[in-house]
């Protein structure tokens, strides 16, 4: 038996909600499950680590598309914009995988410790098989779950041992870089900080540059080698992805959901999310409202049942 596969098994079985996602109170650690293969999945990735454990799954960021099931692993090292779809899971044999947001300020202090030297790689989206040690320390990091007694003393030790190995192993060049405070994946992300708690606000890009500590001109390339997108339109990819959250998972109408993320015209709104989704939102939201409405008749017919 794959101890670390059981691991996320139990927990993901235990706790993942109607979304397949399965929170855990170790900071910036998920876990995911899926009985299905799912749509197509737009979002806006965070730096982190994907450890599949069971399926697989394709991402693609920009014009880069990466496929990866149990074994490997996935790294995003930047702020990106990623459709992904995850293509190998049944009811018999889910999907699982575990998740971990990297932290830029434990991999700064690492890197300094390791004396690891720069490196020009600039790939943020890329799959390799998981390490030995990697997938040791995650296991680890898996069992202090079932001893929440141990995590105030242990979860940050294990967390950080968990980030050494993926820099000591072959994904340590992809995320070196998240480790260097003046390096420019650093300022962008400052910049895309601003960007992810204000997106709803008209943001200049030249206060964005200010932020990332470049000229206008220089932020606007590095920007968009990282992120694959203008800051712009990043920002706009923020506003619908968001959008579509509120229709999906608050009911939200069209209109609502345009106005709330900061659109004037819902006309535009419509446009631009159909060139993102490949269809109007009106249409998302009519089968976000139909999945509510079999959902709470699903549970009225079973609280009927249980009373009868």
């Amino acid at each position: 038996m794959n101890a670390l596969l059981d691991a996320v098994r139990r927990f993901a079985d235990a706790h993942a909600g109607d979304d397949g996602l399965a929170p855990t109170p170790i900071p910036g650690l998920m876990l995911v499950r899926a009985t299905a293969p799912s749509d197509l999945i737009h979002d806006v990735q965070r730096p982190l680590a994907c450890l599949v454990q069971q399926g697989a799954k394709r991402v693609t960021a920009g014009t880069r598309a990466v496929e990866f099931a149990a074994g490997d692993s996935l790294l995003v090292t930047a702020d990106l914009p990623t459709v992904s779809q995850i293509t190998r899971a049944s009811a018999a044999t889910p999907y699982y995988s575990l998740v971990l947001e990297l932290d830029p300020a434990t991999i700064a202090g690492l890197v300094a410790e390791m004396a690891l030297p720069a490196t020009a790689d600039h790939a943020p989206l890329r799959a390799e098989p998981t390490d030995d040690e990697t997938r040791d320390a995650a296991l680890r990091l898996m069992q202090l779950l079932d001893r929440p007694e141990t995590l105030p003393v242990l979860q940050s030790q294990r967390l950080r041992e968990m980030h050494y190995w993926l820099l000591a192993g072959r994904h340590g060049d992809a995320i070196r870089k998240l480790g260097w405070p003046d390096g420019h994946v650093q300022r962008v992300a400052r910049a895309v900080q601003v960007l992810r708690r204000d997106y709803a606000q008209p943001i200049a890009v030249e206060r964005l540059a200010t932020i990332a500590g470049m000229s206008p001109s220089s932020f606007h390339q590095h920007f968009k080698a990282i992120t694959s997108l203008s800051p712009l339109q990043f920002q706009k990819h923020l506003r619908l992805v968001e959008a579509r959250r509120l229709m999906q998972s608050q009911g939200a109408s069209a209109s609502t959901a345009a106005y709330t993320v900061g659109y004037e015209s819902v006309p535009q709104f419509t446009r631009e999310y159909g060139r993102l989704f490949g269809r109007p939102p009106v249409a998302d939201a009519r089968i976000a409202m139909q999945r509510m409405h079999d959902a709470a008749a699903g549970n009225h017919e079973a609280a009927t049942s249980t009373a009868g």
